[in-house]
């Protein structure tokens, strides 16, 4: 629960500053939508010099009109959070936000030399490649 603690942290999740209390309202704030924002908070977390990398978590027609909705669908909310998961675990192992994002835009031989975000952006499974590497590299069993 500690990593999916800080990744509702990262998207406010609650808004109100109220610590998340369990699994099972995070999926409650996804059943009812992520706010449309925090494609934008996790997009400059990851790419804040890409103004289009939001377009590879929503593509730019669908953000538009999820503009009008003010929130995200189930699915892409998960997307979202998976994404803040992989962030949150990144940056805690790497420590700061430029050696997390290197981390995460590098290839790696533990990936199959992929893009750790590539892959968490293409899958749950990429996604969970992903946070074992960073387990390994955090408790130094990474080779």
């Amino acid at each position: 629960m500690a990593g999916l603690s800080e990744a509702a942290r990262f998207l406010r999740i609650p808004a109100k500053g109220k610590p998340l209390v369990s699994a099972f309202q995070f999926l409650t704030y996804l059943d009812r939508g992520l706010p449309v924002s925090s494609i934008d908070r996790i997009a400059g977390a990851l790419a804040p010099a890409d103004a289009e990398f939001r377009y590879r978590i929503v593509p730019k027609a669908t953000l538009a009109r999820l503009q009008a909705k003010r929130r995200l669908s189930k699915t892409q909310g998960e997307l979202v959070a998976r994404l803040a998961g992989v962030w949150t675990d990144a940056l805690r192992v790497w420590k700061t936000e430029d050696d997390a994002r290197g981390f995460l835009n590098r290839k790696h031989p533990l990936l199959d030399n992929n893009r750790p975000m590539d892959l968490a952006l293409q899958s749950e499974i990429g996604a969970q490649l992903v946070h074992d590497v960073l387990g390994r590299l955090e408790h130094g069993t990474a080779v």
